[in-house]
């Protein structure tokens, strides 16, 4: 029976995480990334989920979309999700599931925090090890949003598109963004909010999001739970062989 499709308040920026089963694969080959980022496009126009940003990590996947409708990004990911496993599968002689269970999302306020996440999301590569700067890999959304490349999937959030009147201006000034490094406590409060789909913003925005989706407000007792972020150096080990033969 298939399971019934995550509620996302309309309008609202989101997160979106989706991890290789047991931290395999996703991607092999170039026309891997190719397939995912044309059926991604696809379902992204489908299901009103306007694309901001994006990376393709050899086994995980970080996107940036609005949600156009409460169940969009849910109907999204599972037609996209779907589609690429049969693909995968396929050209690669194999069987059975591929993704380590749902897709995670949380929502992010559109202020200096939907800044920052589009940093955290274009350097994955280099957080990882694999490239030294956002403009050098292949597999993201930073050479349009950052450099003016050709990228008809990508919509500006309105956000983005405030930072400066013209093209260029625009893209100088995001590439301006990227001058500092995301700091550790912002990195933390990103992959806990991923981790556990908690809203990403100032607590107002938290508080009333939270109470609009039926979500907890307080943490648990106890030491929270360690965020399981796929970026670190060991676990990429393998990703820094096979993904620089495809930058």
């Amino acid at each position: 029976m298939p399971r019934n499709a995550r509620w996302f308040e309309s309008g609202t920026a989101l997160h979106v995480i989706q991890r290789g089963n047991d931290r395999s694969p996703c991607f092999r080959s170039v026309e891997d990334y190719r397939s995912y980022l044309e059926w991604l496009s696809f379902y992204g126009q489908a299901y009103d989920c306007p694309l901001h940003a994006y990376v393709l990590m050899t086994n995980h996947v970080h996107l940036l979309m609005t949600a156009g409708s409460h169940e969009g990004p849910s109907r999204l990911m599972q037609a996209l999700g779907r589609r690429y496993v049969r693909h995968f599968n396929q050209k690669h002689s194999r069987t059975g599931t591929l993704w380590e269970g749902r897709f995670k999302a949380h929502p992010v306020q559109s202020d200096h925090h939907l800044l920052c996440l589009y940093r955290y999301i274009e350097t994955n590569p280099v957080r990882a090890g694999m490239v030294g700067n956002a403009a050098a890999y292949r597999w993201s959304s930073f050479g349009r949003n950052g450099l003016g490349a050709s990228d008809a999937m990508l919509s500006d959030h309105p956000l983005y598109a405030a930072l400066a009147e013209s093209k260029d201006a625009r893209h100088a000034a995001y590439r301006a963004l990227f001058q500092e490094e995301l700091d550790q406590e912002t990195l933390d409060a990103i992959r806990a909010a991923a981790q556990c789909g908690r809203p990403w913003g100032s607590p107002a925005f938290v508080t009333a999001l939270s109470q609009s989706l039926s979500l907890p407000l307080a943490r648990k007792n106890g030491r929270p739970k360690k965020a399981t972020d796929l970026e670190t150096k060991d676990l990429f080990a393998a990703d820094q062989v096979s993904a620089k033969t495809l930058l």
